[in-house]
């Protein structure tokens, strides 16, 4: 997360690998988990890459356990067209971004959370919807404790990891980095009290329960489950994630992305026994309607590929 980006290819043979560059993984990742959701969303672009090639996409994942790094092979597999729902992801890729500002108001359109909830499924992940009433309110009231716990330890060693990941992958105005988080993500005033830093996620201010102005909750409030807790499960998650953003921004739904609370193993614990019993918390999203578009940075292929395997 950050927008750190923390994905190789290498070109071997017929075949293209993805590995996690532990170099950009967060110093609050301990387990490498986000890392490798973020992977994992790379991992569907790279499949619908083959699809828009008109192949099925083969896909191993961590097929050298030898080489803890390499997450996934992918060929391309028997002919076959691109569908109508592939191309429109396809053509949501340039504009798919983190939303970090209010919504539209009313419901998404037409089936659209069904379908983000079957595109989670058909990954090996849920999409598991908060309701409006006390359901949101024991989210709320989770994030609302560990935000309290935050104010009262300010130096503690996790938030000093925290300000030094947002001094590492935050830019200025004009800054020409294709990762990190750019300067519009930031609120133009401050939204918090004194002293505060925004949100890891740069969420414009706000704590989670807490929306602007005391107004009402985003449209729709998710958290995105993986079946486990382990290496698998999140690479599954995060092409679970990919492909559920990329269905939604192709209808100009677009999703704010929360991370840093799930890093804590007490609130993970927390939702898991009281919202998703079946399955564990991964990240939380806020989704609903937005015209205007920030497409996120993305650094040039050249960056990312090598052409021999490792």
């Amino acid at each position: 997360m950050h927008n750190t980006q923390p994905w190789r290819f290498t070109v071997s043979g017929p075949a293209i690998e993805l590995y996690a560059d532990v170099s950009r993984q967060l110093m609050e990742d301990l387990t490498g988990r986000e890392m490798i959701i973020s992977c994992g969303a790379a991992l569907f672009g790279l499949r619908l890459a083959v699809r828009s090639l008109g192949y099925q996409p083969t896909v191993e994942l961590f097929p050298d356990p030898s080489q803890r790094r390499l997450l996934a092979r992918v060929g391309a597999g028997r002919p076959e067209p691109m569908t109508a729902d592939e191309r429109a992801m396809l053509q949501a890729v340039p504009h798919r971004h983190t939303h970090r500002d209010a919504f539209e108001p009313g419901p998404l359109p037409g089936d659209l959370l069904q379908r983000l909830r079957d595109d989670a499924v058909a990954e090996g992940a849920t999409l598991a919807v908060i309701g409006a009433g006390p359901e949101y309110q024991r989210l709320t009231a989770i994030l609302a404790s560990w935000s309290r716990w935050r104010d009262l330890y300010p130096t503690s060693p996790a938030e000093i990891q925290t300000r030094a990941e947002i001094f590492r992958w935050t830019h200025e105005t004009g800054s020409q980095a294709r990762d990190g988080v750019p300067a519009h993500a930031f609120p133009a005033s401050a939204g918090r009290a004194a002293g505060r830093l925004p949100q890891r996620d740069f969420d414009l201010g706000r704590d989670w329960g807490f929306p602007p102005s005391g107004g009402p909750p985003p449209p729709v409030t998710a958290v995105l489950v993986a079946h486990g807790e382990d290496e698998e499960s999140w690479l599954r998650a995060g092409q679970a994630l990919q492909r559920m953003l990329l269905r939604a921004a192709s209808q100009w739904v677009f999703a704010g992305l929360q991370t840093q609370p799930l890093q804590s193993t007490s609130v993970r614990s927390q939702i898991r026994s009281s919202l998703t019993p079946t399955g564990s918390p991964q990240l939380l999203l806020e989704l609903g309607v937005v015209r205007s578009s920030h497409p996120t940075g993305r650094r040039p292929a050249g960056d990312l590929t090598t052409g021999e395997a490792r």
